[in-house]
């Protein structure tokens, strides 16, 4: 196996904007440093190091949005403080949220890091998720050059395949298995048990599949083609907290595909994208000062950190 040449990277300025999508969940997280992770009956204190609306598909989307200039989040929500902070805060970072609004509270989530900036987290409450009976703008995403799955039905799966670009979390392998919709990617970790699986089992292999290592870079394969490695990119800095940074290669994954380019230049891009996510606190930075929100959508019942620069062709006229 040898891997990919070399990225370029010009001014992301030469790339056209794309249209972006995510159909998801969040959960409102809190992330906190501890020395060590605790131990059966242990106490142990924690010092907060970053809070906000996380989660593979708000993590996803703010990126998608720091690289196309906008991204649209299908999801749902809770009718509650959490739900009004993730609109608030994702507003301001260019998501535009697309929202169900369900009789029951957002999930949260804690998230330990320890020293060595690995993770754990336990989510509370279920997922919330958005289906294709909601009433939700589904027809609109057959214009969207690129869209990123991390949750939903069946419905909501489909609807997300009328976009030119599907990329899928291999966490969603039971679904994609049973719902018989094909994929362009799909993004796993060989270290995330939930993440596993056999493309073999679906009736039909995504045409690219992904299958990150961490620090060790990662493996990937184009349909029909011989699987390839590709290294992983130093952090510019020292790693501070890797929450967010298997989200952050799958959005920066769907953006390059959206763009047209091929699997090496896009998946080179990507672990970029995610070394820059471990650098940095958080999966992203959270807006600070108080300012207007960006535009959403709900339905009742019924500034990040700089990405690297990329060169890539679009498929946007």
């Amino acid at each position: 196996m040898t891997g990919p040449p070399a990225p370029r990277h010009p001014p992301a300025a030469a790339v056209p904007r794309l249209r972006a999508a995510v159909v998801g969940h969040l959960e409102w997280t809190t992330i906190a440093r501890v020395r060590q992770l605790p131990a059966r009956g242990d106490i142990v204190h924690a010092e907060v190091l970053w809070e906000g609306p996380a989660g593979g598909g708000a993590v996803a989307a703010v990126r998608l949005a720091a690289l196309a200039g906008a991204c649209t989040f299908f999801t749902a929500l809770g009718d509650d403080q959490a739900a009004g902070r993730s609109r608030e805060v994702l507003g301001r970072l260019g998501v535009e949220v697309v929202a169900a609004v369900r009789d029951r509270p957002t999930r949260s989530a804690v998230s330990l890091v320890d020293a060595s900036g690995e993770r754990t987290t336990t989510t509370l409450g279920a997922r919330l998720q958005p289906e294709e009976a909601d009433d939700l703008p589904w027809e609109t995403l057959r214009s969207y050059d690129t869209v990123y799955f991390t949750a939903g039905g069946a419905g909501a799966l489909a609807r997300a395949r009328q976009a030119a670009v599907l990329t899928a979390t291999s966490r969603e392998f039971p679904l994609l298995t049973t719902a018989g919709i094909p994929v362009d990617a799909m993004v796993g970790s060989a270290d995330d048990p939930a993440e596993r699986c056999d493309p073999t089992g679906l009736p039909r292999p995504p045409g690219l599949l992904v299958v990150t290592e961490g620090a060790q870079g990662g493996v990937y394969r184009a349909r029909d083609a011989t699987a390839r490695r590709y290294r992983a990119v130093r952090p510019p800095r020292p790693v501070v907290d890797c929450y967010g940074a298997g989200d952050n290669f799958a959005a920066a994954l769907a953006f390059a595909l959206g763009t047209g380019s091929a699997a090496a230049e896009a998946v080179t891009f990507a672990a970029a994208t995610a070394a820059l996510c471990a650098a940095t606190r958080g999966p992203y930075a959270v807006p600070r000062n108080p300012g207007p929100t960006g535009p959403h959508r709900s339905t009742n019942r019924g500034a990040p950190c700089a990405p690297p620069s990329f060169s890539g062709t679009s498929t946007t006229p």
